[in-house]
């Protein structure tokens, strides 16, 4: 009798676990019997992941905040630990939040269980001979940077680009026909707000755009909300008068004029729905010396880093402040050859990503691995 396929999966944060989800589902159109447990969220659980710990108790951002809460990481890593023990999979798959994930890895290889890291940790950013601890503890790693492979080669690591998964996410993604009507919104231009999808992000951001509103009264502001967040940390847009809209975001880009957008994934949803967007970030100031100190990289968002040149403009920790932001979005609205300029290199952005599935290709790669 053939032995089912068991597969330990983990991913930290929104993101990851949609990608996660859909790589879930694509490895389940190859093989319906595989059964999954794990660390996520609500996507993998609907996915068919059974989750022995969801992300949302773990999840912490900042250098700062990462050292305060550390000790409830270390509860969590145990968790997950002996849970994976039990559980006896005959892989593990990790995908990005790399300060959790590269101790379960390291763990996972002392147990003889194969690992496979999809979209691993940016070792680039900073501390770059993480890279060989990387390389020490998995036995496959799949890029969704097309200029990760490159980096990685410096390390006699072999390092397979398999595409972006936010492309398999925007190809299934068909526009609400009545997003205004369903939402309650003029049909004024919108100036979409993406402060983020965890809780430090929103507290650190969200009252400075919002204190853009009264700058451009001809526009129309509309916040993406998570709803698996606290709706209180919303409250500083809903005073204001600011529309919040829950779990559209696509929706919300697909009919937005221009975007502020908090840096992380969202900067490149933004820019593959081709809407111009300013790039902002704040933290904590001992977690921003701290990075400053540490990091490598001349761009902190996706869009930037993929063109290898500034696509986007980045108004990061002082320089974000509502004055900033109105400066550009002024800019971006009124000088239609600077908004060409950012379109244009949104194109670069797309042709250097290419167009295959990413979830479909690791799917293949995994399970040949296991057979």
């Amino acid at each position: 009798m053939v032995k089912n396929k068991k597969l330990y999966i983990i991913s930290g944060e929104r993101s990851g676990d949609l990608h996660a989800s859909n790589l879930v589902r694509a490895m389940h159109k190859l093989d319906s019997t595989i059964q999954f447990r794990g660390m996520g969220g609500t996507y993998s659980q609907e996915a068919g992941v059974d989750l022995a710990v969801n992300y949302s108790e773990v999840a912490l951002m900042g250098f700062l905040e990462v050292v305060l809460g550390f000790r409830k990481v270390l509860k969590y890593l145990k968790i997950v630990k002996d849970d994976l023990n039990a559980f006896q999979p005959d892989a593990l798959i990790l995908i990005d939040y790399g300060g959790f994930n590269m101790r379960i890895a390291a763990f996972a290889k002392k147990k003889g269980i194969p690992v496979h890291y999809y979209i691993p940790p940016k070792v680039w950013a900073w501390n770059q001979k993480r890279a060989l601890k990387l390389k020490a503890i998995t036995d496959q790693i799949y890029s969704i940077l097309p200029f990760e492979p490159g980096f990685f080669k410096r390390f006699e690591m072999d390092v397979e680009y398999v595409g972006n998964p936010l492309f398999d996410e925007i190809k299934k993604f068909t526009p609400h026909e009545f997003f205004f009507q369903k939402n309650e919104l003029s049909y004024a231009p919108i100036i979409a707000l993406l402060p983020g999808s965890r809780k430090q992000e929103i507290n650190a951001m969200l009252q400075e755009m919002v204190n853009l509103v009264s700058k451009f009264p001809n526009a129309q502001w509309v916040v993406a909300g998570v709803d698996s967040l606290d709706s209180k940390l919303y409250e500083p847009a809903t005073k204001a008068g600011i529309k919040v809209i829950f779990n559209q975001t696509y929706d919300l880009l697909s009919h937005a004029t221009a975007a502020v957008v908090t840096s992380g994934t969202a900067t490149l949803e933004t820019a593959l729905f081709r809407v111009p967007q300013v790039v902002v970030y704040r933290t904590s100031p001992l977690s921003y010396a701290i990075g400053k100190k540490l990091i490598r990289v001349p761009f902190i968002s996706l869009v930037n880093l993929i063109a290898e040149r500034e696509v986007a403009k980045e108004l990061i920790q002082g320089e974000f402040s509502a004055e900033n932001i109105q400066a550009e979005l002024q800019r971006i609205l009124s000088n239609p050859v600077y908004k060409g300029q950012m379109l244009q290199g949104y194109d670069e952005i797309f042709e250097r990503l290419g167009d295959q599935s990413a979830s479909e290709t690791v799917a293949r790669h995994i399970l040949n691995s296991l057979n």
